[in-house]
């Protein structure tokens, strides 16, 4: 189990969705949306769903014929993305290791998983239980951040805090910045044994409504709260 997955827990879960989802996640997760419809799916399976916030777009996208099967290893996480959803909705909601997924071999015609690979602590486990779990042609859509230098926002919360630790600073901010070199996801992925292998540089530029709302997600809706209260 990767902690800094597993620490999503306490009151991270709603600063993360109020603070960071409308700010961060939703137009990158309306992106991946628009990709998974095109791809014309009937049964998709989410990784790392978190709050639900892709997934309630997922939803509204997708023909309600499909199936969508919504994971993620932490329970806290999940029960705000249920809350999302009305009874009759077809969507599943499962506790899931994305490193040891507990589904059939060829079972899904596609994956998705929006900024949640960096956290898998076996990155190449986790591509080959994608692998293993897609039909003959399936996808799997995922998404990272790119490095510091094109995410200004995360770069400066990340020195912010550290001026308040010069000696021994939480370096949360390190684990979903730092795992963007195409290179090494490509090998990893051919590894696994992906082919056709695709990426797109999606930007986003937008104004921020009410930085004070993103700046308590930045904080208190990560484990970077856990990190700064330990030291």
């Amino acid at each position: 189990m990767n902690t800094q997955a597993a620490n999503f827990t306490g009151g991270i879960p709603e600063n993360y969705d109020c603070g960071l989802g409308p700010h961060i996640f939703a137009d990158f997760g309306q992106d991946m949306a628009r990709r998974m419809v095109a791809l014309g799916p009937t049964r998709v399976l989410e990784l790392a769903a978190g709050t639900g916030i892709v997934t309630r777009l997922l939803r509204d996208a997708l023909p309600t014929t499909t199936e969508l099967i919504v994971s993620d290893l932490n329970p806290p996480m999940l029960e705000v993305a249920r809350r999302k959803f009305r009874a009759d909705e077809s969507v599943d909601f499962q506790m899931a290791d994305a490193t040891s997924l507990p589904f059939d071999d060829a079972s899904f015609d596609a994956v998705a998983c929006q900024f949640g690979v960096m956290f898998f602590p076996d990155k190449d486990r986790s591509y080959r239980e994608v692998h293993r779990v897609l039909r003959p042609g399936g996808h799997y859509l995922f998404s990272v951040w790119d490095a510091f230098d094109y995410n200004r926002f995360a770069e400066v919360t990340h020195q912010t805090v550290a001026g308040f630790f010069p000696k021994d600073p939480p370096a949360f901010y390190e684990v979903p910045f730092g795992y963007h070199r195409i290179d090494q996801i490509k090998a990893s992925l051919l590894s696994a044994g992906f082919g056709e292998i695709g990426a797109a540089v999606v930007q986003v530029d937008k104004a921020i409504q009410d930085a004070e709302l993103f700046a308590r997600g930045l904080i208190l809706g990560n484990p970077v709260v856990a990190q700064i209260e330990a030291l």
